[in-house]
């Protein structure tokens, strides 16, 4: 590639085992290789390892994790390593979500109920823009890139182009953006909305929130010009704008046509079987339910659940897998060309796997009870092979790859050495019962938690239950250790104000179960007690136990003891690589003249902020109230409402929520 398209920024240097790991992964990728994993442990800087290698191979990618948050967090990173390129958020824009189903012993039908996220609907539609405009582009996305999602060859026929001096008729106008499931309003324009004022026309595109005014004159568009909605203030002049649909289902006046008609043929075939069979209540339920749904798309081009058709709109056959968001990234001779990396791999890749079977189970009983066409079941998620024929070469990263990576990849490439110079924590084994006499794990631990506290350290101690893991913070309490307890029953923003408390040292022990495996980043914590160690199954899986070992990997003094009177496979085989990486880690650092120091991490409390810059903008209204929010409130709750969105549109959540208070109270007083 002669030009680079992709342009990496960063502070820093590949370090560590860093450079060795990217040249290897660029290497495989070079040489054809279809699926490599990069093993990096925890700390060790796999994304910018990644960064590095889609700087290096200049294609697009698609980076899928496994939940919303981890996936925003990629996002933010991967943006501040490429700020020059187009790096998107891509997952489920429901807020809530409940599937249509149907359960045959009570005889329950469950409506399809949804709240859909409009910021986020905004989100998915850049991402599919940007994928059929640019080719510098990098996805963020959940297993949501493999649920059905709309044609992009139709998506893209559809756009509306507004050229200046082009012949465009204000009628003609409005009935394309209508055709595009643009709304109408006379009030306030929202994304997917359009006003039209004597001889012009405003629309806000369903992807940003900015107006574009088009003037017409005597059948021409005379001026189209980009308007900041809340000021009015003109942004700037743009000769040719390409308006996408406000919808990813979206069909051409033929294909809708030819759709109505294979729907209707289905619906007779279909009522034919069930009566044929006996389903007489079926049979009309199917009837009545199919011809309803006929009527909205005929005279609106639309129905709830329009999806279940997609089939007959997108003219595929019975059994071809729906068009995804893979489906929107570019092809080189009929096959994929770009990167997939697949992050944290142990958990997502079986979350990819196991999706079809899940939706198909469901599908089937509505189609077999007469709620829904069979057609119905092509409205799916790809299958598993589906999805790895859609896309090209893939990256797995993981501290803890399975053996799906490990048998599949043609390179296991290792990251072991941590640009930091820290290695691994030393790990014990430590039996209840030792030289004949009992002494409980919970004893043991005490004495070890003692000894860290004195020296000014923190110490986490991991149950199998919740309830043992209160119940163990409350007896921690009685003994004179200052303890919490942590587990998915504790809400979010208290989760963040413990471990802020625990960080800052307001206590000293903190008591989980398995949220304390990814993604905590607590270099004070000296040492951990994995209780009942011995005790087989997913919590005390060798996965889990590497997992729960790493977060003692950000202090130079980190070590754990694994509690048990015998030592399980899982446990065997977590020591000897945590023992495999610590010999390779000293003898770098040997080697190098690397001392290990102890990561320093500001601590910051997400909560504490969001009460005080709650606090500073109660006291600027205070100030304001004689000015801007006397004379027009309403345009201050519309600045506020386009800076929480703007927030959230760069995925910065925290500011969103400020900004969401912020609003609460400016309401209120607009209300008084």
């Amino acid at each position: 590639m002669s030009q680079k398209i992709f342009k990496l920024k960063s502070h820093f240097e590949p370090a560590g085992d860093q450079p060795k790991a990217i040249s290897e992964l660029v290497r495989g990728l070079k040489d054809g290789l279809r699926e490599e994993t990069l093993l990096g442990v925890t700390g060790s800087g796999k994304t910018f390892t990644v960064a590095n290698v889609i700087n290096n191979i200049q294609k697009p990618a698609l980076v899928i994790a496994h939940n919303k948050t981890l996936a925003a967090q990629l996002a933010q990173e991967y943006r501040e390593f490429f700020p020059s390129n187009a790096v998107h958020y891509f997952v489920s824009y429901y807020d809530y979500y409940q599937p249509e189903a149907y359960m045959p012993v009570t005889d329950t039908y469950i409506e399809k109920e949804a709240m859909i996220n409009e910021e986020i609907d905004r989100l998915r539609h850049a991402s599919t823009q940007a994928l059929l405009t640019r080719n510098d582009v990098i996805i963020v996305a959940t297993v949501s890139c493999i649920y059905g999602l709309g044609s992009p060859v139709e998506y893209e026929k559809v756009n509306i182009k507004l050229e200046k001096g082009a012949k465009f008729a204000r009628k003609e106008l409005i009935k394309k953006l209508i055709d595009s499931h643009y709304v109408r309003t006379t009030a306030d324009v929202s994304p997917g909305q359009f006003r039209a004022i004597a001889n012009s026309v405003e629309i806000m595109p369903v992807n940003e929130k900015v107006l574009y005014r088009v003037e017409l004159s005597a059948d021409l568009v005379s001026e189209i010009t980009r308007v900041d909605p809340v000021s009015q203030a003109r942004l700037s002049y743009e000769d040719i704008y390409y308006l996408f649909p406000a919808k990813h289902f979206i069909s051409g006046d033929d294909a809708s046509r030819a759709a109505l008609r294979t729907i209707k043929a289905e619906l007779d075939s279909r009522l034919k079987e069930l009566e044929n069979e006996g389903k007489l209540l079926e049979a009309e339920r199917l009837k009545r339910r199919t011809n309803y749904d006929l009527a909205l798309i005929r005279e609106i081009g639309y129905c709830n659940g329009i999806e279940n058709y997609s089939r007959h709109f997108s003219g595929k056959a019975e059994g071809e897998p729906p068009f995804t968001l893979l489906d929107y990234f570019p092809k080189k001779e009929g096959r994929a060309d770009f990167l997939t990396v697949i992050d944290e791999s142990h958990v997502t890749v079986p979350q990819l796997r196991g999706m079809y079977a899940g939706d198909a189970s469901r599908k089937n009983t509505l189609v077999e009870h007469g709620f829904r066409l069979p057609s119905a079941r092509d409205n799916r998620p790809l299958k598993f092979d589906e999805f790895m024929k859609n896309v090209g070469q893939i990256i797995y990263t993981s501290a803890t790859p399975s053996l799906y990576e490990f048998e599949n990849s043609g390179k296991v490439v290792e990251q072991i050495i941590r640009p930091t110079g820290l290695i691994d924590p030393e790990i014990h084994v430590r039996g209840v019962v030792e030289k004949g006499s009992y002494k409980g794990q919970i004893s043991d631990f005490i004495d070890e938690a003692e000894k860290v506290i004195k020296d000014g350290g923190r110490v986490i101690a991991t149950t199998l239950t919740k309830k043992m893991s209160e119940d163990l913070s409350e007896y921690l309490k009685e003994r004179k250790i200052k303890a919490e307890y942590l587990h998915s029953g504790v809400k979010t923003i208290e989760r963040i104000e413990i471990l802020t408390d625990f960080r800052r040292g307001k206590f000293d022990c903190l008591v989980g179960v398995n949220l304390l495996r990814e993604g905590l980043d607590l270099p004070e914590v000296v040492f951990i007690g994995i209780l009942d160690a011995d005790k087989e199954g997913f919590l005390r899986s060798e996965t889990s136990l590497i997992q729960t070992i790493g977060r003692a990997a950000r202090n130079v003094k980190g070590r754990v003891t694994l509690y048990a009177d015998a030592v399980t496979p899982s446990m065997a085989k977590a020591i000897s690589e945590t023992e495999r990486r610590r010999k390779l880690q000293r003898a770098y650092n040997a080697k190098h003249g690397i001392t290990p120091k102890t990561i320093e991490k500001n601590i910051k409390d997400i909560t504490e902020q969001m009460r005080s810059e709650h606090s500073k903008a109660v006291k600027e209204l205070l100030k304001i109230d004689s000015g801007l929010m006397s004379k027009n409130p309403g345009k201050l709750i519309k600045e506020k409402e386009k800076q929480m969105s703007e927030a959230v549109r760069i995925l910065d959540f925290e500011t969103a929520a400020i900004l969401r208070d912020e609003l609460k109270v400016l309401k209120g007083i607009a209300l008084e």
